[in-house]
């Protein structure tokens, strides 16, 4: 075997390969495993009668009473013709400043956030009756109550699919662009006038 500067070349060749191995194996170990492309990710359809949705996390109902408020919220599951739902309902009343019932539901748990940069925005599958509701989405950056990301639609008599795009939630009372990359919270909202909530979601989705 030829010999340069006292190591066998054959040797001086294994050794300059196999950190090159090592390094594509380690790659190849760590590479996140590739969605089809105009894939959609489920939030949750709403199957389970206890509300626990797709991601492991538990929706649950919030009005401004816990800001003094007077607002009832009532979250629940349904099954109507055969079509599982959440329904949220109550009446939004704007006394002692308040004005707002919402179905809440963390995205991931309390000290961690959840990673949306790889889809465009929230779709979902609403039948209401021709009231206005609110999308609010929580960050890191919303460290007050009051605080959130806000996209709005039109729940009609119909059951319809409703896409709202991330470039449509407006930060509310603060200055930092939403950042999809560390979304913690997410949340259904009857907002704003007094009126009596009735509101039904099939289903939940980020979509690409």
């Amino acid at each position: 075997m030829p010999v340069k500067h006292g190591l066998p070349v054959g040797r001086r060749a294994l050794i300059a390969v196999v950190p090159v191995v090592c390094i594509f194996g380690a790659m190849a170990l760590r590479a996140p495993v590739a969605k089809a492309k105009g894939a959609s990710m489920l939030i949750d359809d709403f199957t389970d009668t206890g509300l626990t949705s797709k991601l492991g996390t538990s929706w649950r109902g919030v009005s401004d009473r816990v800001m003094g408020g007077v607002s009832e919220a009532r979250v629940t599951h349904r099954v109507d013709d055969g079509q599982p739902s959440l329904a949220l309902g109550g009446d939004v009343r704007l006394e002692n400043n308040g004005g707002f019932i919402q179905a809440s539901l963390n995205l991931a748990p309390a000290t961690v956030t959840f990673d949306a940069s790889g889809y465009r925005g929230l779709r979902l599958l609403a039948q209401g009756k021709g009231e206005a509701y609110s999308v609010h989405l929580r960050t890191p950056d919303a460290v007050r109550p009051w605080q959130s990301y806000r996209a709005h639609f039109i729940a009609d008599a119909e059951w319809r699919s409703i896409e709202l795009p991330f470039a449509e939630f407006a930060p509310y009372r603060l200055e930092p662009p939403m950042d999809t990359r560390r979304l913690k919270r997410l949340g259904i909202v009857a907002i704003g006038r007094a009126f009596t909530a009735d509101l039904k979601l099939a289903r939940l989705e980020f979509y690409r």
